[in-house]
């Protein structure tokens, strides 16, 4: 059976973190490139932090990194 491939848009914009508890898919909070200036402070500092994916979207990106997961 031939490897599987990598979804590399997938692979570059969410990374899999493994713990105790299960695996935990991080995506990158939206809307950080440009005009964060005008943002309240509260907004920015959210921003700074990673989201975790939900469920449906968790198995999705589970999916499209075949080598990510290790369960």
């Amino acid at each position: 059976m031939p490897k599987m491939k990598t979804h590399k848009a997938t692979a570059k914009r969410f990374s899999v973190k493994k713990s105790k508890k299960g695996t935990k898919v991080l995506k990158r909070t939206d809307g950080q490139d440009h005009f964060n200036s005008r943002e309240s402070g509260k907004v920015k500092r959210n921003k700074r932090s990673d989201n975790t994916a939900s469920t449906p979207l968790k198995k999705t990106v589970l999916r499209a990194l075949p080598y990510s997961k290790k369960k």
